[in-house]
């Protein structure tokens, strides 16, 4: 019974509904952010004029925070949803912990930045590897969130559900492939 309880939106109305969850579809936004703010800041010391990348970097961490906070609040409800004291419990805990102290990171990044590249210049090693430690603890969260979804089944439809999309119906009007490999 616990597991299908994980299955099941506490509130299909903001968190998905039963099978199609929000939370993983609202995490690219943090991700792919925030990669990018790596990708960025890197550039900027190889770039001859960085003041674009610099600039860009700090725009990106802000649509990362903002992307992270809409995931983190979708993904607290996704939580609830967990029966507490079982392992997957325990991981989604670990898991928010993580992505909540990576926000804050990037924000003291943000912080960090405001207004530092004026002339243009390259990002400061320190924001750098604040940048570059952030993307790893996100890496450490996303494994611990793909092993809530993939090996304990969180917001992930029951087999019954899964196996439509594995059923055989030809569509009306298509021919179906013949066993002897002819047309």
């Amino acid at each position: 019974m616990a597991m299908k309880d994980a299955k099941r939106p506490v509130s299909p109305a903001l968190a998905g509904p039963y099978g199609h969850p929000f939370h993983p579809i609202l995490v690219t936004v943090p991700i792919g952010a925030w990669v990018c703010v790596s990708v960025f800041d890197i550039a900027s010391h190889i770039d001859g004029s960085p003041g674009f990348l610099t600039r860009g970097a700090e725009w990106l961490i802000a649509i990362g925070v903002l992307g992270a906070l809409a995931a983190a609040s979708i993904g607290f409800l996704d939580l609830l949803a967990i029966p507490n004291g079982t392992p997957a419990f325990r991981i989604g805990l670990v898991h928010m912990t993580l992505n909540l102290t990576v926000t804050a990171a990037y924000i003291g990044n943000f912080l960090w930045r405001r207004g530092s590249y004026a002339d243009g210049g390259s990002v400061a090693a320190g924001p750098l590897a604040l940048a570059l430690i952030s993307l790893a603890l996100l890496g450490v969260s996303g494994f611990l969130g793909g092993k809530l979804a993939y090996r304990y089944g969180v917001r992930v439809a029951d087999e019954t559900t899964q196996a439509e999309g594995y059923g055989h119906r030809p569509a009306s009007g298509l021919s179906t492939p013949s066993t002897t490999g002819q047309p």
